[in-house]
């Protein structure tokens, strides 16, 4: 499961709570469009505003519409402890496998790091994917994904964007690659620079685009699978009106809820607060480009 497309879709909510219709709609698009894997509770899945009986709730719901496709939960918290107990959720829930971002008010050390993937993978009976996020996380060194990667269980490694440059970036994956014990793969998140990491040799696309629009990203994954380098850069060069409003409003996340919105599968305001929506002018910019560039 740790190859090709992972889809990792929105958590729609609405003022009463989770949007579950909302939600099953945008599964459904990723499992006819047939994904590599799904990947609920993400950064735009909006794991860190919502409670633990929710998050529960939204790993159930995505196994029972995942149909055949494998499903990864995060299990991102402060607390080591709390953790452990949504890894315990998450697979109960029937996660194939967790992804870990080492969340933390308190800077944390290598060591701490390296302590909180050895007590999960001690713990969990499923596979780990690292979850690399230093904007809002840690920032790992290669020698530290090295280190995390030699332990049973660990199968992924969730990076950010990659250089622009094919030669940087290829660079950049080999360095990350050579620290890495066979067997675990390198997956690239960074929507606009997936096709670059892609054809760096990363083997699986975390992504924002995926949860919303399945099957214009598996064009892209497919076209990687074969081979064909010029293919994938053209297809997400063609996508850069949408990396540009991923840029414009400073991450994904608004741009996907709009989408959403704009599409009739969520509410317009379908963000957990603080988070708000868009106005309105950017979401009909915002429905405007879905129209332009026949995102599915």
């Amino acid at each position: 499961m740790f190859t090709g497309l992972s889809a990792f879709p929105l958590t729609p909510v609405t003022p009463a709570g989770l949007d579950e219709r909302g939600f099953i709609r945008l599964l459904e698009r990723i499992t006819s469009a047939g994904a590599d894997s799904i990947g609920v509770l993400g950064s735009t899945g909006s794991y860190a505003y919502l409670t633990r009986p929710q998050r529960r709730q939204i790993a159930t719901i995505a196994k029972s519409h995942a149909e055949n496709i494998p499903l990864m939960v995060c299990v991102g918290s402060v607390s080591t402890d709390e953790v452990l107990c949504l890894a315990d959720d998450a697979q109960a829930a029937g996660a194939n496998a967790l992804l870990l971002p080492p969340v933390s008010y308190q800077k944390l050390r290598d060591d701490e790091v390296f302590g909180l993937f050895e007590t999960l993978t001690q713990h969990a009976s499923v596979p780990v994917c690292v979850y690399d996020n230093p904007g809002t996380t840690f920032e790992f060194s290669d020698e530290l994904h090295g280190r995390i990667a030699a332990l049973a269980g660990i199968r992924s490694v969730k990076i950010p964007g990659v250089p622009p440059s094919p030669e940087d970036a290829l660079a950049r994956v080999q360095r990350l690659k050579s620290k890495l014990p066979a067997g675990v793969t390198v997956g690239i998140s960074g929507d606009a620079s997936a096709a670059t990491g892609l054809n760096a040799g990363c083997e699986v696309w975390y992504s924002v685009c995926g949860g919303l629009f399945p099957q214009t990203a598996k064009e892209i994954t497919d076209a990687a699978a074969r081979g064909e380098r010029e293919r994938v850069a053209q297809l997400s060069e063609r996508l850069q009106p949408l990396w540009d409003l991923f840029r414009k409003h400073g991450g994904s996340i608004r741009v996907m809820a709009a989408a959403a919105g704009a599409l009739g599968l969520t509410d317009v305001d379908c963000l957990p607060r603080p988070l708000r929506p868009l106005s309105a002018d950017d979401i009909a910019e915002v429905a405007a480009v879905i129209t332009r560039l026949e995102l599915r």
